[in-house]
């Protein structure tokens, strides 16, 4: 799997900065709705189910609030603010051309920002457009290509992400997949978090990968290395798989050596939570050189 996260630091906290000020928080003429909201107290979402999603978004710096103060957590997000979140949380500095923004307009070097990554794919350029579920679902899916890779087949973008657990399904008494519901700036904040922990879990996920290729070594016709010891949050596992078809494993901090012969040519490095069995890695190296194998993804259903 790869991991493209490197470099966040104070460059990608000033990009929240910046991006928050124009567009999560924005100012009353960027977003005049806000101004019909009904007042609200400064903790707006102190008993909100999304409560712990919202702290996160505001200590991490990937959403920010309103100039008034307030969050406004029921408040349909619109494409702009998930956007700038997205970007914020991938950390992206390069950009491309939007032509679909003029020059000038408010919005613009988000979108390019977000344009490079790959973000708006498939998506109709709207900054002030309120969002459903499934629009929020396909910049999801597009943000995060490069490390869970795409949708299985047969399901709308909505669906698939309900499945893995990152998107509330509808009310009870409606259909679960309810693609046409709209996303309010909680229901974002916590798709969000979802995002930002998942990021976490895959740069500790390619510490410990990279951990482990400094201690393989080929000597006599035998492979060796050290699982390494990790944490107690996680299960780490190197396999084999035997010419009998059976099966080597090794766990957290355990040392081996494999004779070559005996097993194929695939050894496995998975990484795996002990909270949810959401994986922070699977990693493929061939047994004879000892390299990584990149393969495709697939954004599993099943954690």
């Amino acid at each position: 799997m790869k991991m493209l996260w490197k470099g966040l630091g104070t460059s990608f906290m000033m990009v929240g900065i910046t991006i928050g000020q124009s567009l999560w928080g924005g100012t009353w003429s960027v977003y005049p709705a806000a101004a019909a909201q009904p007042l609200q107290t400064m903790t707006d979402y102190a008993t909100h189910p999304a409560k712990d999603a919202i702290l996160l978004g505001l200590q991490k710096g990937f959403i920010w609030k309103y100039p008034d103060g307030r969050f406004y957590p029921d408040k349909q997000i619109v494409q702009s603010q998930f956007v700038a979140s997205l970007v914020a949380i991938r950390g992206i500095k390069e950009t491309a051309p939007v032509p679909e923004l003029p020059a000038g307009h408010w919005a613009k070097g988000t979108y390019e920002r977000a344009q490079k990554a790959g973000i708006l794919t498939n998506i109709k350029i709207d900054p002030n457009k309120l969002l459903t579920k499934e629009e929020a679902a396909q910049l999801v899916f597009n943000a995060w290509k490069p490390y869970r890779g795409v949708k299985m087949n047969g399901y709308t973008h909505t669906g698939a992400l309900i499945t893995w657990g990152w998107m509330d399904p509808a009310p009870a008494g409606q259909p679960r997949f309810r693609e046409d519901l709209p996303v309010t700036r909680g229901d974002a904040a916590k798709m969000l978090g979802y995002l930002w922990k998942d990021k976490e879990q895959l740069e500790l996920g390619e510490k410990w990968a990279e951990e482990f290729e400094r201690s393989l070594n080929i000597s006599n016709g035998q492979i060796s290395g050290i699982v390494p010891k990790g944490d107690k949050n996680f299960t780490i596992r190197v396999s084999f798989v035997t010419m009998e078809n059976g099966r080597l494993g090794y766990l957290n901090g355990e040392s081996f050596k494999v004779n070559l012969q005996k097993v194929n040519a695939t050894m496995v490095l998975s990484i795996r939570s002990n909270f949810d069995s959401s994986d922070a890695g699977i990693f493929h190296y061939q047994t004879q050189t000892l390299k990584r194998d990149i393969k495709s993804k697939q954004f599993s259903l099943t954690k």
